[in-house]
């Protein structure tokens, strides 16, 4: 990395970083209603206060200037060119603009449903595609699954504060430095569109980690999902088959990568399946619900999740050496620590079931 390189990397995270703190400072100056939606509906929110749930309009915030920035000061070329980042861009307003009207109006959750296909549509219209199963219907159906899961998944766990920026972090923090394990570092669009969502992100949690001023909001956590989806689809499912390795490998790669999102929703979908409920539908019956109700703090709660999902990036950047090195069989190996958090959390839910 040169010195010029380093000075855009820098400039992309701070000025996301600054973004996203001053965004977030101006909701909160002028707002103390706005985004507001039930204010007496404590059946979902796990805060008895009612807080302003604009937060994530600085992703998306940090999203549009990263972008400008870029175009102003990379002379590469119209962004827009760029079919992948077409599909991304696109896929990206409507996942905002949905969340925000889901935070306004609380609509249906079909139309969410549906607004979430059509960002999948986007994507594998304009190319970003898992490459899982090397045939391409399948491979198209499957992103469309996978857009659709983690959009929801980020939803259900922005449950309690600092929980899903945290889990939004480690996982970028994957999907970046995964990619200069892969392919060195380059001073592109994508990578420095990561850091400036990275330092988006940092500037968010400054207000949400508990005790919070702010939530993310559906706004939020609908691009954040949408956000995250494309680049572990470039980053992350993907690596192995550029070099050629098995696929299963990138199976074990985004499991491991996304194990505090994965453990909470299958945990969640299990508990409600077994009491004939629908997995869909909001409660305090989350992993991090219930390790409140074994004793511990909000912000200790935070803390297991922090510890997890830092464990997550650093066995997702070890199995990413090992698939550029071309040695895949000790992978399954890592699945131990997926098991191993799945089968704490899932029997802290037993253990400790919800208070009524």
């Amino acid at each position: 990395m040169t010195a010029t390189d380093l000075t855009y990397a820098l400039g992309f995270l701070l000025g996301g970083i600054l973004i996203a703190l001053i965004c977030n400072l101006l909701l909160l100056s002028f707002s103390q209603t706005l985004g507001i939606r039930n204010k007496n509906d404590v059946v979902v929110r796990w805060s008895n206060q009612s807080k302003p749930s604009l937060g994530g309009v600085s992703f998306f915030v940090v999203f549009v200037f990263s972008a400008i920035a870029y175009e102003a000061v990379m002379n590469q070329g119209s962004i827009f060119h760029d079919k992948h980042f077409l599909g991304l861009f696109g896929a990206g307003c409507l996942a905002f603009v949905m969340g925000l009207a889901d935070d306004a109006y609380n609509t249906k959750p079909l139309f969410k449903l549906a607004a979430q296909i059509l960002c999948g549509v986007i994507m594998v219209y304009t190319d970003t595609v898992i490459d899982l199963f090397h045939i391409p219907v399948v491979d198209a159906i499957f992103t469309l699954f996978w857009v659709v899961l983690i959009m929801n998944s980020l939803n259900m766990l922005d449950n309690m504060d600092g929980i899903t920026g945290t889990t939004v972090l480690f996982i970028l923090l994957s999907a970046f430095i995964g990619g200069i394990i892969m392919h060195g570092w380059k001073t592109d669009l994508w990578s420095l569109t990561l850091i400036a969502m990275i330092g988006g992100v940092i500037g968010f949690l400054r207000y949400n980690i508990h005790p919070s001023r702010l939530f993310m909001g559906d706004a939020g956590s609908q691009f954040i999902g949408l956000f995250v989806a494309f680049f572990a689809v470039h980053y992350l499912w993907n690596a192995p088959s550029e070099v050629e390795s098995p696929s299963w490998s990138a199976v074990i790669l985004v499991l491991i990568s996304f194990t505090p999102a994965a453990v909470d929703t299958l945990t969640v979908v299990i508990n409600r399946l077994k009491k004939g409920q629908s997995p869909m539908v909001g409660g305090k019956d989350h992993t991090t619900h219930h390790l409140v109700y074994s004793g511990k703090s909000d912000f200790q709660v935070w803390l297991v999740f922090l510890l997890v999902g830092a464990i997550s990036l650093g066995l997702s950047l070890l199995i990413i050496w090992h698939i550029r090195g071309g040695v895949v069989w000790p992978l399954p190996i890592f699945l131990i620590f997926f098991i191993v958090v799945f089968y704490f959390l899932y029997r802290n839910t037993i253990r400790f079931p919800e208070k009524k």
